[in-house]
């Protein structure tokens, strides 16, 4: 767990927060936000550099292998249909930021706080029995090697019948969790 240097830190922070904001308010994560990340992301690694990487090709190189795990994880996501474009195309920006290394940390837990934060909405909106079969279709479905959308039309994050949580400022939170851990561990 390694802080990003100081100028991708608070870009990394306006992406996230600005994307949590329009994710929460209109459903969506703009491309003009996710593109400029990545962009932002590649540029400044590649002149800033890292603590243990010079400016220039290595900078630039741990900057894509970044963009191109979390594009690559968040792409198989979408493709099942649990994720919307936009949260893989902030995940690939939050990369290309971070690195693959750190993004891995970032993509942990932001799992968990997702996981937490849709148990408690389980629990709110009283869905418990229904989503607890919905996750025997889905492993069901997972075995058969079908995605589970295929199977029950609610299990398509798409789908206005889905239960859904603005992942993007799940994406936020998990952001900011694991900034302020790598703060703390790194003093």
């Amino acid at each position: 767990m390694r802080l990003p240097p100081p100028g991708v830190e608070a870009i990394l922070l306006t992406l996230v927060l600005g994307a949590a904001v329009y994710d929460v308010r209109y459903r969506r994560i703009p491309n003009w936000l996710t593109v400029g990340g990545v962009l932002a992301g590649l540029v400044m690694n590649t002149f800033i550099g890292r603590v243990d990487l010079s400016p220039g090709w290595p900078a630039l190189r741990f900057s894509l292998v970044g963009f191109a795990i979390a594009f690559g994880a968040y792409l198989v996501l979408y493709a099942l249909r649990a994720m919307g474009a936009g949260d893989v195309k902030l995940m690939a920006a939050v990369g290309a930021m971070v690195g693959w290394e750190d993004w891995f940390g970032i993509f942990l837990i932001t799992a968990v706080i997702g996981g937490a934060m849709a148990l408690i909405l389980v629990i709110a909106k009283k869905r418990f029995t229904k989503t607890f079969f919905n996750v025997g279709v889905i492993l069901s479905e997972m075995k058969a090697g079908r995605p589970a959308y295929l199977a029950k039309e609610e299990l398509d994050v798409k789908n206005p019948k889905a239960l859904g949580l603005p992942h993007g400022a799940v994406i936020a939170v998990g952001t900011l969790f694991f900034l302020a851990v790598a703060a703390r561990f790194n003093q």
